[in-house]
């Protein structure tokens, strides 16, 4: 009896149809005539579900009684006892009542798979193990049923359920998921644009990942060699020559032109560590890759060719980006090259592209080694080691009456030779070989005292062990310059690898550039010198350290020009050579943060100028008509009132009296709004923050608006608010007048609130015309006014006011439509240092579609 095949429907949340797509399975198998049960399936009062149940037999479940109430469970040894061909069991992460047979029911399905029985199950993607932090980092809901990622992996068939998140948020407003007291709360916690389309992109990212798995798994499996086109996968071949940029830039051109195109760069290094590639090229290269999108890998080949050939047949690329070569033509002669000895060997289902490039037949250069810096005390105890020491061990063993014979003295002195190279490198070894020979010839090769040899073996001793000597010397030399060149390499690679990850992003102020500058060489000051002209005096943009001021990079001890009119100087020591690389990427990035740093205060600069043009222009416009209507009202109220010739009423008295008041309270309301802006402006609001309930606050903002034109809804469970009391009044106080003036006669506004995560959230709903998408950012710009509302309405400044006391109090303020028309203002606050308890959220992990 074989393993069972299980069958997955998985989903980006609860209500896209998964348990209704399972379902539609089932009855395409029954019609096929497959012995299909229901092992477990909860409709959960969805009517286009439970009909789907209709004609489907179901195995009777399992009561169980825990903590005086009686649930209802899967009865494994039911559906076992049955022994269908296909078991349907829904919600696969669902944590069994305590007493169950198992603890997760995906351990009941692992029963049932593993008696013979095909298992059709469903789950979210919010319910993957591995998956639980970035889930609850998105919604703020931590998922308690989980299920291990291997479990989901093992499937044999995993079948995406999908659905746009605008699609569910229709099918949720129309009653088809959760009951209607639950719609609101599930639209405005759980079940936001921003969470649905992220948890949408964990799972076609997931399932994208587990095709990869099936196509590698099945290529593997059936030996496939051959490149399947499934998606365009280029390699870029990469040599760490200049090239390699041009042939990154090329590929991400080619794979933008596919859909789901990938970039993988790949360097081919030999084994033996010789290479001409330069370690910084190469460094730019893999940051340029991975800026585009793409990977960089590494690769150890001594076949360039076929190295390259297997990584591309390995990740089942399409296509090959290669540079032309840079070899001379006379170098032809070695060989093709690795350009046409991959074209020719690629096979016709990988294409090569040979790109052209500045460096093409200019050479390709040998590898440049660096001498070993090893200090003048070293050098010394060198030179001492290779020409005091033979002279030493000469008198020694002249001295005593050993007799260790000729080979056993080559070997004594052949140790000098090798102490000397490790010591003070290669010169003071060949000068011990050479002298030990001298010395070997003279007092221990037959005849003595003399420069000749008498013994054709001697001949034959002695140039083997000057033989040896020298390649042995040459040997520790090479790796002692080989070690001291990665170790420098390594250093450079670090202080590149800060500049790219910090300095291009931002992250680096010019001062802490040249601070680390100073640190990085070791020196007592560093400053960023410019000038405007080649005859103006320098100045200095950037300085740190304690050491002497500069006034010119000629006085420095070291300055790096950066460009005609910008230097980099350094105080302290005179550095060499080789380190004016790096400090030459030092000043370039200092000048760049410089230039950086002066086009984001003119950003800023004109940015505030413009927006204070545009302010006094709105707030002429605003006075010179909003503020004059109320002004208008008032002088006639007033003139007719102190009219002679009309005798009034005491009810028009009273109309009048009442006119006049309602204009003086739209004047204090206006002038209020503008000096609220002002203050916005200027950056002089001032915050009082402290720990407060809601239901303090929120009533206190309806005192401007009719009693029936407002429905209140604020939980006293509700966790204090860490907010400045008045600024939220206010702040309520104009979005809730925003909403009641748009709303229909007699539909009241709903103000209502509930806690997310460390988050309170106030909502003010209407039922009016709503606001169209791109324009629900509009509506908090100062001095605007929606649609067709009246002149007399407001200057258009109490949404901005809002949205600025919420931002001062750490908060949001920001649009939404509601749903069945209108729209929905969602303040959200930040909640006191307290443990919250989420209210009316609903419990997606217990919901299956």
């Amino acid at each position: 009896m074989g393993r069972g095949r299980l069958r997955i429907y998985l989903g980006a949340a609860p209500g896209v149809g998964k348990t209704y797509a399972m379902l539609s399975e089932a009855h395409r198998r029954l019609e096929r005539g497959t012995d299909c049960v229901v092992g477990f399936v909860e409709h959960h009062g969805r009517p286009r579900t439970e009909v789907m149940l209709a004609g489907l037999e179901q195995v009777p479940r399992r009561e169980l009684a825990y903590r005086g109430a009686s649930f209802t469970e899967m009865d494994v040894d039911g559906v076992l006892a049955r022994r269908p061909r296909v078991a349907l069991v829904d919600e696969l992460a669902h944590t069994n009542v305590p007493g169950s047979r198992n603890a997760k029911r995906w351990q009941d399905v692992e029963e049932l798979l593993a008696a013979g029985i095909d298992v059709i199950s469903t789950v979210n993607i919010q319910h993957l193990e591995s998956l639980g932090d970035v889930v609850e980092s998105i919604t703020g809901v931590r998922q308690q049923e989980t299920v291990p990622d291997e479990v989901v992996r093992r499937a044999d068939q995993i079948e995406l359920v999908d659905m746009s998140p605008q699609a569910l948020r229709r099918r949720l407003a129309h009653g088809n998921v959760y009951r209607p007291d639950k719609v609101d709360a599930a639209l405005s916690n759980y079940f936001r644009p921003g969470n649905l389309t992220a948890l949408r992109e964990l799972a076609l990212l997931w399932v994208a990942d587990r095709a990869d798995e099936y196509l590698r798994e099945y290529r593997g499996e059936h030996h496939v060699s051959r490149i399947w086109g499934s998606r365009e996968r280029i390699v870029v071949g990469l040599t760490g020559g200049p090239e390699g940029r041009t042939l990154i830039r090329r590929a991400a051109r080619l794979a933008e032109k596919g859909a789901g195109g990938e970039v993988l760069a790949v360097y081919i290094a030999r084994s033996d560590g010789l290479t001409s590639a330069s370690p910084k090229e190469l460094a730019v290269q893999r940051t340029l890759a991975e800026d585009l999108g793409g990977t960089f890998h590494h690769v150890v080949g001594d076949d360039v060719p076929a190295a390259l050939l297997a990584f591309a047949r390995g990740v089942n690329a399409t296509q090959i980006v290669l540079g032309s070569s840079r070899r001379k033509s006379w170098q032809y002669v070695l060989g093709p090259g690795v350009g046409a000895t991959v074209a020719r060997e690629s096979g016709p289902d990988l294409d090569v592209h040979i790109v052209t490039h500045e460096a093409v037949a200019k050479g390709r250069g040998l590898p440049v080694a660096r001498g070993a810096r090893l200090g003048r005390s070293r050098l010394v105890w060198g030179w001492l080691a290779g020409v005091g020491g033979p002279v030493l061990l000469t008198l020694l063993l002249t001295n005593v009456d050993a007799h260790l014979g000729l080979t056993n003295d080559m070997l004594l002195f052949l140790a000098l030779t090798v102490a000397a190279a490790l010591i003070g490198g290669l010169l003071p070894a060949l000068a011990s070989a050479l002298l030990g020979s001298l010395l070997l010839n003279w007092f221990f090769t037959a005849p003595v005292h003399r420069i000749t040899i008498a013994d054709p073996k001697n001949i034959v001793a002695l140039a083997i062990f000057v033989g040896v000597a020298v390649s042995v010397a040459s040997v520790v030399d090479l790796a002692a310059r080989r070690t001291h060149q990665a170790a420098r390499l390594r250093a450079e690679s670090e202080i590149l690898s800060f500049l790219a990850g910090n300095v291009l992003r931002g992250e680096t102020s010019l001062e802490a550039l040249l601070e680390r500058v100073r640190e990085t060489f070791g020196m007592e000051s560093a400053a960023l010198l410019e000038r405007a002209g080649d005859v103006d005096p320098w100045t200095c943009a950037g300085r740190v350290g304690t050491g002497r001021p500069v006034k010119r990079p000629e006085d420095a001890d070291v300055d790096m020009p950066v460009g005609d009119h910008m230097a980099l100087a350094l105080t302290g020591r005179v550095l060499p050579a080789e380190d004016r690389r790096v400090l030459a990427a030092f000043a370039a990035q200092a000048a760049v943060v410089l230039d950086r740093r002066r086009l984001r205060e003119e950003a800023d600069l004109a940015r505030s100028l413009a927006e204070g043009n545009r302010i006094r222009t709105a707030l002429l416009a605003a006075v010179s008509h909003d503020l004059r209507t109320p002004l208008a009202g008032i002088k006639a109220s007033v003139s007719s009132l102190r009219s002679d010739d009309v005798a009034w009423s005491e009810e028009d008295e009273a109309e009048l009296l009442a006119g006049i008041e309602e204009g003086a309270d739209r004047l204090d309301h206006l002038v209020g709004n503008l000096l609220d802006m002002s203050r916005l402006q200027t950056g002089t609001v001032s915050t009082i923050v402290r720990e407060i309930d809601l239901d303090e606050v929120v009533p206190m903002a309806l005192g401007g608006v009719p009693e029936d034109s407002v429905e209140l809804d604020v939980p006293e469970t509700l966790p204090m608010v860490a907010v400045d009391p008045g600024l939220l009044e206010r702040a309520v106080a104009n979005v809730v007048e925003n909403a009641v003036k748009y709303s229909p006669p007699g539909t009241p506004v709903l103000v209502s609130a509930s806690a997310l995560a460390d988050r309170v959230e106030v909502r003010v709903v209407d039922r009016g015309p709503g606001v169209p998408d791109d324009g629900k950012e509009r509506i908090f710009a100062p001095f605007q006014r929606y649609g067709d509302a009246p002149r007399g309405a407001g200057v258009g400044l109490g949404l901005a006011v809002a949205r600025g006391f919420a931002e001062a109090m750490d908060g949001t303020l920001h649009a939404e439509d509601t749903p069945g028309g209108g729209l929905t203002m969602v303040l959200t606050l930040r909640a006191a240092a307290e443990k919250l308890v989420p209210a009316d959220v609903p419990e997606p992990e217990r919901q299956a579609s």
